[in-house]
C-alpha cells in the first residue's frame, strides 16, 4: 500500500502545523484530476442507487452506514470496461474519490427518513407531503456539510481518528490504481460475491418470497435461536432471552458492518451489550422497574446510561484539546497568521462556513416555523446546538463508522423538553434539526477522511457533498413514500420496524410528562454512564490509544439491540481471525479475508441492504 500515514507516535507528539506541514510535501497532489463533469455525474447516479443501503439498515437498526467503498469498486470497474473498449479513460485515483464524496453524501442525506420525520408522522397522524420531506431533507444535509469542514481540522488533521469506513474506502482506492488492473477485478469479484451471498440470504429469510417462488422449505427462520425454542425456552432469571433481544440472526449484513470496525471497539460494544442485556436489564425486568418486556421498553431504560457515557466520552476527547476550538475562532476572526496554516489555499475557507451555517441555518428556521408550527426561537436555538451535538457524533463515527443517532435524540429531546413541555410534534422537529444535521455532518467527516489519506483537495469534495445531498433525496424520498405508501400504521410494523423513529417518539412522549418522571435507577445509570465515559478517555490519554475499552463503543451497545451487537463484534471477530491466521499474503485466505476485507464486508452490506429494500417493497405492494 502506498499511502503514507503518520505513527501513532507522531500523531501524538507532533503539533497540528507540523502535521499539516507533513501532509502538504508527502501526501498531497494538487495536479492530479479531481472533480470533474464524469466524476460528478457517475457520483450522482451512483449514489442515488446505493443510498438505498442506508434506507433499509435505517429501517431495521435506526443509524446509517455509508456506501463509499461500493460506489468506488463500482465505478472503477465500470470504466475499467468502459477503458478496455476504447470509450473513454480509466479513472484517476482522485476522480474515483471526488465520485465518492458525492454518492457518500447521497447516502448520508436519508438519516431523516428513519427517525425524525417518521416520528413526526406517528406523533400528529399526518403524512408530510413527499415534496416537503425531499427539501427538508436536502436542507439539513447541506448545513451539515457547512459544519462538518470547520472540524475537519481537529478530528482528521490532528487526531487522525480512524473514521473505519473512510479508512477502508481509502486503502480500496490506493489498491485498486496503484495494483494491476487484475487486482481492481478482483475486487469487483470479491464485492459482488458477498453482496450475492448476502442477497441470498436475505431473500432465503423472507417466507413470502420463498413460498411465491415455490421455495418454502428453503426458507431460513429469522434467528437461528429459533430452531431451540423449538425444543425448550432459555430463560435469563425468568425472562426469556428472545424477549431481552439475545438473538443469532441469520442475516449476515450487521457481521459486515462489524467487518469495518476496529475490533477494540467492536469488543467494547460487545462487553457493554453482555452488561446490559446479560445483568442489568433482567434485573430491572425481576426489580419491575422494566414493566413491559419489549425492545422498546427496554431501550427506554437503557439509552440514558448509554447516552450519558458516548456523551462525556465524546466532550471530554474534543475539549482535552481546546487549541483547536480557539484556532477556528481566531479564522473566523482572521487574526491567525497565515504561517500557521500550510493549507490555508486548499481547505475549504472559514468564511464559506460561516456564511453557509447563517444563511442554511435561517432557511431551516423558516421552514421549521412555517411547516411544522416551530416557533422561531426554538428552531433558531437549535442551530449552535448542532456544534455540540456534532462533537459527540463525529467522536462516535470516528471511532466506529456508526453514527449514534440514538444517543443524540435523547439529548436533544431532554432539551426541548424542557423548553417546550407536553408539546410532542415541536419536541420532535427542533430535536430533529439539530440530531439529523449533527449527523450529516460526522458521517461527512467520514468520507473527508480517504480525500486526506490520498491528497485530495478538500473545496472540491465539498462540492461533492452538496451535489449528493440533491442526489440521494431524489431517489431515497420517493422509495420511502413507495414503502409505505402513505399508510403510517406501517411504520414500527414487523417489516419496517423503524426502531429510530419509535425510540424518538416514545422519548418525546415520556419528556411532555416532565423529567421527573425518569425513574431514580435511570437517573443513576445516567451518572454512571457519565463518569465511565470520561474513565475511559482519560486512561486513552494516560495510555496514548492503547487502552483497549471504548467509551463511545461500549455506550452504543446500550442503544442497539443485542442481536445487532453480537453479529458486529462476530464480524470483526471473525475478520481479526483471519488475520492472525492467515500469514501467507499468496493464499486466498489472505488475499479475499484480510487484504480485502473492507471489499468483503462493503460487498455483504450493498447486497443485503438493497435486496432487502426490493423485498419490503415487493411484500407492501405485488404480496400485500
Amino acid at each position: 500500500m502506498s499511502i503514507k500515514e503518520l505513527s501513532d507516535e507522531q500523531i501524538h507528539t507532533m503539533s497540528l502545523q507540523e502535521k499539516d506541514q507533513w501532509w502538504f510535501k508527502n501526501v498531497y497532489k494538487g495536479d492530479m484530476p479531481q472533480l470533474n463533469l464524469r466524476s460528478a455525474l457517475s457520483g450522482m447516479i451512483l449514489g442515488s442507487i446505493l443510498c438505498l443501503t442506508n434506507l433499509y439498515v435505517g429501517i431495521r437498526t435506526g443509524w446509517t452506514l455509508g456506501v463509499g467503498i461500493t460506489s468506488v469498486i463500482l465505478s472503477y470497474a465500470l470504466f475499467k470496461t468502459f477503458a478496455r473498449f476504447k470509450i473513454g479513460d480509466e479513472m484517476s485515483i482522485l476522480e474515483n474519490n471526488a465520485m465518492q464524496s458525492i454518492a457518500t453524501s447521497a447516502g448520508y442525506m436519508t438519516s431523516p427518513l428513519m427517525a425524525s420525520i417518521p416520528a413526526y408522522m406517528m406523533v400528529t397522524g399526518e403524512v408530510i407531503p413527499m415534496w416537503r420531506t425531499y427539501i427538508w431533507a436536502v436542507c439539513l444535509c447541506l448545513l451539515g456539510v457547512f459544519f462538518a469542514f470547520p472540524l475537519k481540522k481537529k478530528y482528521i488533521n490532528d487526531d487522525q481518528l480512524p473514521f473505519p469506513e473512510g479508512r477502508a474506502a481509502g486503502i480500496v482506492l490506493d489498491n485498486l490504481h496503484e495494483g494491476s488492473g487484475d487486482d481492481g477485478m478482483l475486487k469487483a469479484k470479491i464485492l459482488g460475491a458477498g453482496a450475492l451471498i448476502a442477497a441470498i440470504i436475505e431473500t432465503m429469510r423472507n417466507e413470502k418470497i420463498m413460498e411465491m417462488i415455490k421455495l418454502k422449505f428453503l426458507t431460513l427462520p429469522e434467528y437461528w435461536d429459533d430452531l431451540v425454542y423449538k425444543v425448550f425456552t432459555p430463560t435469563l432469571l425468568g425472562t426469556p432471552l428472545k424477549d431481552l433481544t439475545i438473538h443469532f440472526e441469520t442475516s449476515i449484513v450487521m457481521m459486515g458492518t462489524g467487518g469495518l470496525m476496529n475490533i477494540n471497539t467492536a469488543m467494547s460494544m460487545m462487553l457493554g451489550g453482555l452488561l446490559n442485556y446479560f445483568i442489568l436489564v433482567p434485573s430491572m425486568i425481576q426489580s419491575g422497574v422494566i414493566s413491559t418486556v419489549t425492545y422498546k421498553s427496554i431501550v427506554m431504560w437503557s439509552m440514558w446510561g448509554g447516552a450519558a457515557c458516548m456523551t462525556t466520552s465524546s466532550l471530554f476527547s474534543f475539549f482535552s484539546k481546546p487549541e483547536i476550538i480557539l484556532e477556528a475562532f481566531k479564522k473566523l476572526r482572521g487574526t491567525q497568521e497565515k504561517k500557521q496554516d500550510p493549507l490555508e489555499k486548499i481547505e475549504l475557507p472559514m468564511w464559506v462556513s460561516g456564511v453557509g451555517v447563517l444563511g442554511m441555518g435561517t432557511i431551516i428556521v423558516l421552514l421549521a416555523h412555517e411547516w411544522f408550527h416551530v416557533e422561531y426561537w426554538m428552531a433558531a436555538l437549535a442551530i449552535p446546538l448542532v456544534f455540540v451535538f456534532t462533537i459527540i457524533a463525529v467522536t462516535s463515527t470516528g471511532l466506529t463508522a456508526i453514527t449514534p443517532g440514538g444517543a443524540l435524540s435523547k439529548l436533544t429531546q431532554i432539551t426541548y423538553g424542557v423548553l417546550a413541555p407536553g408539546n410532542v410534534p415541536v419536541n420532535l422537529l427542533s430535536a430533529g434539526i439539530t440530531t439529523e444535521v449533527s449527523l450529516s455532518a460526522s458521517n461527512l467527516l467520514m468520507d473527508i477522511k480517504p480525500g486526506y489519506m490520498l491528497g485530495g483537495k478538500p473545496r472540491h469534495q465539498a462540492i461533492g457533498h452538496v451535489l449528493g445531498c440533491f442526489a440521494g433525496g431524489l431517489v431515497a424520498v420517493p422509495v420511502f413514500y413507495l414503502i409505505f405508501h402513505n399508510d403510517i400504521s406501517l411504520f414500527t410494523s414487523a417489516k419496517m420496524p423503524m426502531p429510530g423513529a419509535m425510540v424518538w417518539k416514545g422519548v418525546s412522549e415520556v419528556l411532555a410528562k416532565g423529567i421527573s418522571n425518569l425513574h431514580p435507577s435511570s437517573q443513576v445509570a445516567v451518572a454512571v454512564g457519565a463518569l465511565f465515559g470520561i474513565v475511559c478517555e482519560v486512561l486513552q490519554r494516560k495510555t496514548k490509544g492503547k487502552f483497549p475499552i471504548s467509551g463511545v463503543g461500549f455506550g452504543l451497545a446500550f442503544l442497539l439491540p443485542f442481536y445487532n451487537t453480537l453479529a458486529m463484534a462476530m464480524g470483526s471477530f471473525i475478520f481479526w481471525w483471519f488475520g492472525k491466521r492467515c500469514t501467507d499474503k499468496n493464499s486466498r485466505g489472505y488475499k479475499i479475508m484480510v487484504e480485502n476485507q473492507e471489499t468483503l464486508a462493503a460487498g455483504v452490506i450493498a447486497g443485503g441492504s438493497i435486496i432487502g429494500i426490493v423485498l419490503i417493497i415487493l411484500e407492501n405492494t405485488v404480496l400485500s
